[in-house]
C-alpha cells in the first residue's frame, strides 16, 4: 500500500484548497480508517477502493 505522500508525487491524489485529500481518478474526497493495532491512518477512496497509509 504505498504512502500518502508517493500518491500525491504520482498524481494519484490531489489537495484542494482547503487541504482535503481527494481522489485524481473519481474526483471524491478520502475517508480515513484508523485501526487501532496499526501505526498511523489509512486514506481509502469510497468510490473506487484506493487506499494510502498516513503516518503523523
Amino acid at each position: 500500500m504505498p504512502s500518502v505522500r508517493k500518491g500525491l508525487r504520482s498524481g494519484d491524489i490531489e489537495k484542494d484548497t482547503y487541504e482535503r485529500l481527494t481522489c485524481a481518478d473519481c474526483g471524491d474526497e478520502l475517508d480515513t480508517r484508523n485501526d487501532p493495532d496499526e501505526l498511523g491512518k489509512v486514506r481509502v477512496c469510497p468510490s473506487c477502493g484506493g487506499e494510502w497509509t498516513q503516518i503523523g
